[in-house]
């Protein structure tokens, strides 16, 4: 009986989060530097930001899988295949997808049961948030600022997150575009739009809400002019994993039933 994966390399946060809550955190081998979930596998070695990886370090792991995610990784997952190394890239989007790659990964180490139990307790973990954000009295217009500059709207699971904690997305003609390049806006268009509150999340460097109060005709907007701007941090709600879709979710809920 051939054995299933041993040795993991996993090249960004999410997968590395998922193998943990699944009891599997000892099969992996090396880390993206910015996993940060849970708080031991900081002790891993890192091997990869997220664009560029150390090659030859990871080769001398020895894994027997990696894993990695989207096409912003191809050239990493290309040069791991041409040095021999077995590579799996998901390419989740929404929070269907999510779901599906928890799914996926356990049947790749061996743990479908245990993905499936983990499934379950997220989709019911949602469930509440979305039975409780449709008590509230109203749904506030939320912008979620996934960049500074140029300015982008929330990736698609980040849009659906926001709706089932109880806001209304203002770009929703956007949610489906999964790249950066087709969510850029102007911010002209956001001031018209008028957001009951702004969430802003930064991937790789802290909010900073001069610069978002002081862009030209921004305070005249409602979210400006009640002070309803909040950074949540990347690690929660940029990762498509399961930290998403319990802390990510959890904040964006919180911070709408204050102010529905």
């Amino acid at each position: 009986m051939y054995g299933y994966p041993s040795r993991i390399v996993c090249l960004t946060e999410e997968t590395v989060e998922t193998l943990y809550l699944l009891g599997q955190g000892d099969r992996i081998v090396g880390v993206s530097g910015y996993a940060v979930r849970p708080p031991e596998a900081r002790s891993k070695p890192k091997v990869s930001a997220f664009i560029n990886a150390k090659f030859d370090k990871i080769v001398a792991l020895e894994p027997d899988l990696v894993l990695a995610f989207s096409d912003l990784q191809a050239d990493l997952t290309a040069e791991l295949v041409r040095r021999g190394l077995n590579v799996v890239t998901f390419n989740q989007r929404s929070v269907a997808e999510i779901l599906q790659m928890i799914r996926m990964l356990g049947g790749l180490v061996g743990c479908q049961a245990q993905a499936e139990g983990l499934v379950d307790r997220l989709v019911a973990g949602l469930d509440e948030i979305r039975a409780s954000a449709a008590r509230l009295p109203q749904r506030p217009r939320v912008f979620f600022e996934e960049w500074d500059n140029p300015l982008i709207s929330g990736i698609r699971w980040v849009e659906e997150l926001v709706e089932i904690a109880g806001g209304d997305p203002i770009f929703p003609e956007l949610a489906h575009a999964s790249l950066a390049k087709d969510r850029v806006v102007d911010a002209a268009d956001v001031a018209r739009r008028d957001p009951d509150v702004i969430f802003a999340s930064w991937c790789g460097k802290k909010m900073k809400k001069e610069t978002i109060v002081g862009r030209p005709g921004w305070s005249a907007m409602s979210a400006v002019g009640a002070d309803r701007i909040y950074e949540i941090k990347s690690t929660y709600i940029l990762q498509p994993g399961p930290a998403a879709l319990t802390d990510g979710v959890g904040q964006l809920h919180a911070r709408l039933r204050e102010i529905a």
